[in-house]
């Protein structure tokens, strides 16, 4: 059980017509932990979090906040939760201090707070930049301060870093990481970035069609899955298929003729690399490129559904 719980999900059904949004979700979020809701886009993420925020109202189940529901502590909850969604709309002719002096007015908060903020997410040479001349990623680290302003004992960030290069990504992984070491927020995360989840978060659920496919810490999740090993290659030869991949090994190959790249699953590298080779060795087969690495989140999405955490 989760001590000094910040969060419970009890139960939670959200349906749209035909579609089963969330389908019966129960989970719960302790004082300055980091969770992620991973999966790919129409998992129920997004659904699941605007209930959470108070966006949307349940079809069944119960969602406490500090033991608390939106229906009778509506002010309160508000002022304890920070927030922000897939997509933030700005005033274009504000500059960066006036944005985030505008949000803070609605909490009461002074310039003070709005000059820590902007200290925060790294905005201190943008202060008096418009924000129609920000970056995408300037834009979502505005966004995330105005999510901070009030000092959220629960921030809820929906898909934060969606089309962000990588760098910009990274930059809003390194606000999120400074502020878990300094105080005791706690997240709930939205995802389709396996790596994101791996990075930030201190406990994954894995959710697809509404559902949860499973749930644990990165260790948990990734201890007592079927595929250990994953090396990728590819071939000098130009081949459409590779003859005998169906036979019975000890390993099992996948081949994808558009891009040239196959992969083998191993549970014992020592023992199967070397019948691996010996097996492409006896097809006439050479090696262009040979990568192993270890399992991932990806890799158990794969196993669970069939398909890629971005399809």
């Amino acid at each position: 059980m989760l001590q000094n719980k910040i969060l419970e999900v009890n139960e939670v059904y959200k349906h749209f017509k035909r579609v089963k949004a969330v389908d019966g979700l129960s989970f719960s979020l302790a004082e300055g932990q980091f969770l992620a809701l991973l999966g790919p886009n129409g998992a129920g993420k997004t659904t699941m979090v605007e209930m959470i925020e108070g966006i949307q109202v349940p079809d069944r189940g119960e969602i406490l906040i500090d033991g608390k529901k939106w229906s009778h502590h509506n002010e309160e909850l508000h002022r304890i939760i920070g927030l922000s969604l897939q997509e933030t709309r700005f005033v274009d002719k504000l500059n960066v201090r006036e944005t985030l002096m505008l949000f803070a007015s609605f909490y009461g908060l002074g310039r003070s707070r709005v000059e820590e903020v902007i200290d925060i997410v790294g905005l201190e040479e943008k202060r008096k930049s418009y924000v129609v001349n920000l970056s995408g990623g300037q834009r979502q680290r505005l966004a995330l301060g105005i999510a901070l302003l009030n000092r959220p004992r629960l921030l809820l960030l929906d898909e934060p870093t969606t089309g962000l290069d990588p760098n910009a990504r990274r930059e809003v992984w390194a606000i999120l990481a400074e502020l878990k070491n300094k105080s005791k927020t706690s997240l709930i995360l939205t995802t389709h970035y396996m790596e994101e989840a791996e990075q930030l978060c201190d406990y994954i659920i894995i959710l697809d069609h509404g559902k949860i496919l499973r749930q644990g810490t990165l260790n948990q999740l990734l201890k007592n899955t079927r595929d250990q090993n994953r090396v990728e290659f590819s071939l000098k030869e130009a081949v459409l298929k590779i003859p005998g991949i169906g036979d019975n090994h000890n390993f099992q190959i996948s081949w994808d003729e558009k891009k040239g790249k196959g992969s083998v699953i191993m549970r014992n590298m020592e023992k199967e690399l070397p019948e691996f080779l010996h097996f492409l060795q006896k097809r006439n087969l050479t090696l262009e490129t040979l990568e192993s690495r270890k399992i991932s989140l990806d890799d158990l999405f794969i196993e669970l559904t069939g398909r890629h955490l971005d399809e």
